[in-house]
């Protein structure tokens, strides 16, 4: 009877070759196959280590597609190693289509764990790590960011972020107006690698930091922000939720005073947030 293969999920250096394991170096000699993110990409990763295991491309347009092509190739026998560009894969990457199918054909599954930006950062940014909530990427459009930042805002657990270094200036902007300026953060920039920065302070101040500082919006980002906290002022929170939607139709001074009104929250406090 032919035994299954084994599908392994392999984290990857975000930057500093250093970081990559010696088990992660091990799987990607043996196993039949790597699937990719980025051939490319992950060629010059394998190259760096004398690695020639041969390359699939596996991406979010044609995962679907494969993903019973390569089952297949495992419940056969092969194993087969998932990377992602860098990183823990199906952490905002492709990948978990291909998991969801070898796990319901009853082939294993084994994490090869190591690098991933977002626990990086949040072991860095000094703010709640006991409770946190992941939201990758916000949407790219601006008004469907901003609504997404407004049901957040009475978010109590620590919230991270992932952006992309030509829309950083506009997220924290919508921060700022959906959190308040004086909401502390922590933005975390190109980790491990030679220009890494992590920079701390409230919404307002890492905000005017990015406008005013050209290099500071290079690179990749990971974004944390404090948590609103169980005693945060459902008032406010309900304020500038109203207020955020009532400024495109009206004059702020006037959106913020009727979203005062209806909220009940100190119009100072919304206002105070543009």
């Amino acid at each position: 009877m032919q035994t299954s293969g084994t599908l392994y999920v392999v984290a990857t250096p975000i930057g500093n070759l250093g970081d990559i394991s010696p088990r992660a170096l091990d799987t990607l000699r043996s196993v039949a196959a790597i699937c990719a993110e980025d051939t490319r990409r992950s060629g010059q990763l394998l190259a760096q280590f004398g690695i020639a295991t041969p390359l699939l491309a596996l991406h979010e347009h044609n995962e679907e597609a494969l993903a019973q092509r390569l089952v297949a190739r495992l419940r056969a026998g092969d194993s087969l190693a998932l990377v992602s560009d860098a990183g823990t894969p199906l952490v905002s990457d492709p990948g978990y289509r291909l998991v969801r199918a070898a796990r319901a054909a009853g082939v294993k599954v084994s994490p090869v764990p190591g690098p991933s930006a977002l626990v990086a950062a949040l072991s860095v940014a000094g703010l709640a790590s006991d409770r946190f909530v992941f939201e990758g990427f916000l949407p790219a459009k601006a008004s469907a960011r901003r609504e997404r930042l407004q049901a957040l805002a009475g978010e109590p657990r620590t919230l991270i972020f992932y952006e992309a270094s030509h829309r950083i200036a506009e997220t924290l902007a919508d921060m700022v107006a959906a959190f308040g300026g004086e909401r502390p953060a922590v933005l975390a920039r190109e980790l491990t690698k030679l220009f890494e920065t992590v920079l701390d302070g409230d919404l307002a101040t890492l905000q005017a930091r990015v406008e005013t500082d050209a290099d500071q919006r290079k690179g990749e980002f990971v974004v944390l922000v404090q948590g609103a906290g169980e005693a945060a002022d459902a008032k406010v929170v309900e304020g500038r939720r109203l207020y955020a939607r009532l400024k495109d139709h009206l004059p702020p001074s006037t959106a913020a005073k009727l979203a005062a009104e209806l909220s009940g929250a100190p119009r100072k406090a919304l206002y105070g947030g543009e």
